[in-house]
């Protein structure tokens, strides 16, 4: 009941000062186009009986496994990609979770919702402790509340946008590890500066509690390495700025899944994400938030499909590491197409449409 309840009684507290906020809800610098009744009723129904076969695979995903140790020995500098938007990044010897979902599904609910396409290279309980969580929002796929519960004892740190903290007090994290940042802001920490940037996006876990929290990307700074996090963002002027501020940045992580004609402004078109690449002033581009759940009507190998060959058109150094496969953040791969080797109906269609090109 407890659970149930924050869907009613969301434990947030207003943050008039912000200038993105609006009364008593967050809002992105151009509004979020009113959808309607109809529209969204619409897309549930297209959700419900008009999901085409291709959204999950149909064989288990290559993911590499991980140890305690295989981490303890990687260098600085290491990404190991968890899954979704979940990556693990080691910096100055600590650990970095960003957006950890470990659960089984992206859900309210254990019984119901999208379900996970493959375990977390390690699990939850093997990691090592935790210097840091960062958090772009507050959807399930972003937040899992058993996991923050879990990371409340081991991880020193949560830096989040205004008002997810507040959910994770609520929950449980002891406040004094609660880092609570607005668009723009700062905090220095092991010699690392972390910056919440603007997305354009929303939030809400409940019934009534829509755009209470804020939503941000992230921008994270040790020395001359710089990397780019977007949480979930559609396509906007703001990567410009955030370019021309804080960049150039040796990789952009950044999401190419879970997007669609019926809901454009919050999710990019993998042509979006590209464009967002070289807005930010990108060297490598990695795409995430794919590979892990079904969250929207295109298939689960198209994201990578289609951001390959536009990489490919443009010129761009992309990077796609396997689940649980190391990355340099100081000298990226190219990685394998390993999409490719979980067999479904996708497969032929998407060989063949290269090969006639």
């Amino acid at each position: 009941m407890a659970r149930l309840s924050t869907l009613f009684r969301p434990a947030i507290a207003n943050y008039p000062a912000s200038p993105q906020r609006h009364g008593d809800r967050f809002r992105n610098p151009v509004p979020r186009p009113a959808g309607g009744f109809g529209k969204s009723l619409g897309i549930i129904w297209n959700v419900i009986f008009n999901k085409p076969a291709d959204t999950t695979p149909q064989a288990p995903l290559p993911v590499l496994a991980l140890t305690r140790a295989q981490l303890d020995a990687a260098p600085d500098r290491s990404l190991f990609r968890l899954g979704h938007s979940t990556m693990l990044i080691k910096l100055r010897g600590g650990y970095w979770l960003t957006d950890p979902v470990f659960a089984e599904r992206a859900s309210p609910f254990q019984w119901m919702g999208p379900k996970r396409f493959h375990q977390p290279p390690i699990a939850l309980h093997d990691l090592p402790p935790i210097r840091g969580v960062i958090l772009s929002h507050d959807h399930y796929d972003h937040l899992d509340r058993a996991s923050i519960q879990y990371l409340a004892a081991t991880a020193e740190v949560f830096l989040t946008p205004l008002g997810v903290g507040d959910r994770l007090i609520d929950w449980g994290v002891d406040a004094t590890k609660v880092h609570q940042l607005d668009w723009w802001e700062s905090i220095d920490i092991d010699g690392l500066r972390m910056t919440a940037t603007p997305a354009q996006h929303f939030s809400g876990r409940g019934l009534f509690d829509s755009n209470r929290t804020l939503w941000a990307s992230w921008v994270i700074v040790d020395d001359s390495l710089r990397v780019f996090f977007s949480g979930d963002t559609g396509y906007f002027d703001g990567f410009k700025a955030i370019g021309e501020r804080l960049g150039p940045f040796n990789i952009t992580l950044l999401e190419t899944g879970a997007y669609d004609a019926q809901w454009p402004y919050v999710h990019m078109q993998p042509e979006q994400t590209v464009q967002a690449h070289q807005d930010l002033r990108g060297d490598w581009l990695m795409p995430i938030h794919n590979g892990t759940f079904d969250l929207a009507m295109h298939g689960w190998q198209e994201p990578f499909e289609r951001v390959t060959a536009l990489a490919t058109e443009r010129g761009i150094a992309l990077a796609t590491p396997r689940m649980g496969e190391r990355l340099d953040l100081t000298a990226p791969h190219t990685g394998k197409r390993w999409w490719r080797n979980a067999k479904n109906v996708a497969n032929d269609q998407w060989e063949t449409a290269l090969s006639l090109k």
